[in-house]
C-alpha cells in the first residue's frame, strides 16, 4: 500500500523554504494564473498588435510577477513576526492571493499592526523600485510592459491592503484600536470583520451599482474582479467576525463551570458501593490504582445490575474506559482548556481539584455549547419558561 502523500503535496507544490519558511503554491493559483490570461492577453493583444500570440505569453508572466509580488508581501509579514518571535509555518500562494499561517504567539495591538502593515509596505517598495527602473533605463517593449505592469500592479496592492476591514491588512489597525481602547482583542476582531464587510459594499456600487444607475453596464473585466475580489473579501470579513465572536466566548469556557458533578470511586468498589456515590453525585468516575481516573460508571449498565448481586460485582463491570490522560484541573480555562481537550481522545473528561481527587465530568458537548453560544441559547430558553 502506497503511504499518503504530505499534508503539503496535498494542499499544493512545495517550492521549498525561503529564510527557512515553507512555501507551497495551492493549485487553486491555476485559476487566477487562468484568469489573468483570458482577460488581460486579448487587452494586451489589441494594445500592441505586434506581439501577437506572444501577448498571452506576456500575460502569462504578468501572472507570475503577481506571484512575486504576493510571495515578497508574505514574506514580509513572516520576516516581521519573527522578530517578536512569531513562528510561521508557512506561506501559500493561493487563488485569492495567498496568506501567511503562523504557529501559536502571543500578540499586542502594536506588534500585530506592524506585521499586519508589513505587507503592504514591501509592495510599495516593489512599486517604488519598478518606478526607477523606469524612469531611468532603457527597456525594450515587452521589458517595459512587464515592469510598468509590476510597478502599478504593487502600487494598487500595497494601496488596497491597507483599507480598514479585515481580511486585509489595515483591518488589524481596526481590530487593533478597538483592541486598545476595549482591551478585548475578540471585540477588535468582530469591528473588523463588519468594516470589511462595509468595504465589500462599497466596492459594488463602486464598480457595478454606480454605472447601472447611470445607464451604463458596468465593464466585464471590472465586473468578474469585483466579483472575485468581493467574495474574497465578504468570506474573509464573515469568517473575522465569526472568529472574534467565538474568541468571546472563550472567558466563558472553565473546566469547574461546564462540568457535571461527580466523584470518584477506587477501581476495587463494588456496584453497590457505584449506586450510593451515584445517589451523591450526578456521576461516577473509576479510578486506578494511582488515583488517575480511568473510566466512568454508565447509569444504564449500573442500574441493571440486580441488587442481589451487586455488592460482589466489580464496578469496572459497568464503566467504559476513558481516554489515556482524559482529565483536566478545574481552574482550567479559555484557550488553554481548548488546546488540552483537542490533544486528548474521547469526549469526556474528568475535573479533579489541587489534591487530584475528582469533583466533575466535562463533556466535550458542553465545551462546543459554551463556544458556539449554543449554551447561553438554552439557558436563556430554560429562564424564559421558569419564568
Amino acid at each position: 500500500m502506497a503511504d499518503p502523500q504530505p499534508a503539503g503535496r496535498r494542499e499544493g507544490i512545495p517550492l521549498g523554504r525561503i529564510a527557512g519558511v515553507p512555501v507551497i503554491l495551492a493549485y487553486s493559483w491555476f485559476i487566477i494564473a487562468a484568469f489573468t490570461v483570458i482577460i488581460y492577453g486579448p487587452m494586451l493583444l489589441r494594445n500592441n498588435p505586434a506581439l501577437g500570440f506572444s501577448a498571452y505569453l506576456v500575460a502569462f508572466a504578468y501572472a507570475l510577477l503577481l506571484l512575486v509580488s504576493v510571495l515578497v508581501h508574505e514574506l514580509a509579514h513572516a520576516l516581521t513576526a519573527r522578530i517578536y518571535g512569531w513562528p510561521t509555518q508557512k506561506i501559500v500562494l493561493n487563488l485569492w492571493g495567498g496568506h501567511t499561517q503562523f504557529e501559536s504567539f502571543t500578540a499586542t495591538p502594536g506588534r500585530s499592526v506592524l506585521v499586519a502593515l508589513a505587507g503592504p509596505a514591501a509592495n510599495l517598495l516593489l512599486a517604488g523600485g519598478a518606478w526607477v527602473v523606469l524612469s531611468t533605463a532603457n527597456l525594450a517593449s515587452v521589458a517595459e510592459i512587464l515592469t510598468n505592469i509590476f510597478m502599478w500592479a504593487n502600487f494598487l496592492i500595497g494601496i488596497f491592503n491597507v483599507l480598514p476591514g479585515l481580511p486585509l491588512d489595515g483591518g488589524r489597525l481596526v481590530e487593533s484600536a478597538v483592541w486598545k481602547v476595549t482591551g478585548s482583542q475578540a471585540r477588535g476582531t468582530v469591528a473588523a470583520g463588519w468594516a470589511g464587510r462595509v468595504i465589500v459594499v462599497a466596492i459594488g456600487y463602486w464598480f457595478i451599482g454606480r454605472p447601472v444607475l447611470a445607464g451604463s453596464p458596468p465593464d466585464f473585466s471590472l465586473l468578474m474582479i469585483s466579483l472575485l475580489v468581493g467574495g474574497f473579501l465578504w468570506v474573509g470579513a464573515s469568517a473575522a467576525i465569526q472568529q472574534g465572536t467565538l474568541r468571546g466566548r472563550l472567558p466563558l469556557v472553565t473546566a469547574a463551570g461546564l462540568s457535571t458533578p461527580a466523584l470518584g470511586l477506587p477501581a476495587t468498589a463494588s456496584v453497590d458501593e457505584a449506586r450510593r456515590y451515584a445517589g451523591q453525585a450526578g456521576a461516577v468516575v473509576v479510578c486506578g490504582p494511582d488515583g488517575r481516573p480511568q473510566g466512568v460508571v454508565d447509569p444504564a449498565a449500573l442500574a441493571a445490575v440486580p441488587a442481589a448481586v451487586s455488592p460482589s460485582t466489580p464496578v469496572t463491570a459497568v464503566s467504559y474506559a476513558l481516554a489515556p490522560g482524559a482529565y483536566v484541573p478545574e481552574w482550567s480555562r479559555g484557550q488553554e482548556l481548548v488546546q488540552f481537550l483537542s490533544q486528548v481522545e474521547g469526549r469526556q473528561y474528568a475535573v479533579v481539584d489541587h489534591n487530584g481527587i475528582v469533583t466533575g465530568l466535562l463533556s466535550q458537548e458542553a465545551v462546543v455549547a459554551a463556544i458556539t453560544g449554543r449554551r447561553q441559547a438554552a439557558d436563556r430558553r430554560a429562564k424564559g419558561r421558569n419564568g
